[in-house]
């Protein structure tokens, strides 16, 4: 006869059923998974992943945010993706077996959950359907770098900060009838790495689009007006 479950068991339970890549498992499914996470707190700032590590954990993101970059050859950071509440990393090198792809780093405190390798191959075996939930996660991540790419190598700096807002908005905003809400923007830097400039640039081109009447900032919340009209003019 089971025990009462930990409030972290039951905490995890209720993430894991907001995370796209576990959607179709049952409750009991769903705890099993619960009972083999274990909590991490990263204070910001934290590097969780190392770049060229080995890696035998995944994680989930409870609460928080980090940003997965690369460092380019001139020493330069690229931010590749910014991650938040219910998103998983560190899957690719469970499922290849080699060294962790990008770094990920804590950007503010962040609580996460994680599983190791053998926990997480075996659920894989177990429930295929889960394997082409991944799949899909890892080809919307893909499509996400090529828009990344293809902003860095043909727009000026006004597009590419556009396209940064526009992913940022894909991945965390809420629509309020036609604007679209960013509920946490990340700092101008995190910014300027996803967008391949330097802050400075990035903070002119937020300026242009609030002259513009284009977006609105409020704190960290950045207010996108006309998000579909935003889109149609920036999007690749």
């Amino acid at each position: 006869m089971q025990g009462p479950k930990s409030m972290v068991e039951m905490e995890g339970e209720a993430l894991l059923r907001k995370v796209s890549i576990f959607a179709d498992l049952s409750p009991a499914e769903l705890a099993q998974i619960a009972s083999r996470c274990t909590p991490v707190l990263a204070r910001r700032g934290t590097m969780i992943v190392a770049e060229q590590e080995a890696g035998s954990t995944l994680y989930i993101i409870v609460r928080g945010q980090v940003k997965v970059s690369h460092i380019a050859s001139d020493g330069r950071e690229v931010i590749l993706a910014i991650l938040r509440d219910g998103d998983v990393f560190g899957e690719m090198a469970l499922l290849d077996g080699k060294a962790r792809s990008a770094s990920v780093i804590a950007l503010e405190d962040t609580e996460l959950l994680s599983l190791r390798r053998s926990d997480f191959l075996n659920l894989l075996n177990e429930r295929p359907s889960i394997a082409i939930s991944l799949l899909r996660e890892l080809a919307g991540r893909i499509r996400a770098c090529d828009q990344q790419i293809s902003s860095l190598s043909l727009r000026d700096a006004i597009g590419r900060a556009a396209t940064a807002l526009i992913q940022l908005a894909h991945k965390a905003g809420k629509p309020l009838g036609p604007t679209m809400v960013i509920p946490r923007i990340p700092l101008q830097r995190e910014l300027a790495n996803m967008a391949g400039t330097a802050r400075e640039t990035i903070s002119r081109a937020l300026k242009h689009f609030e002259s513009q009447g284009e977006i609105k900032r409020v704190g960290r919340r950045v207010f996108i007006h006309d998000f579909r009209a935003f889109v149609e003019k920036y999007g690749s």
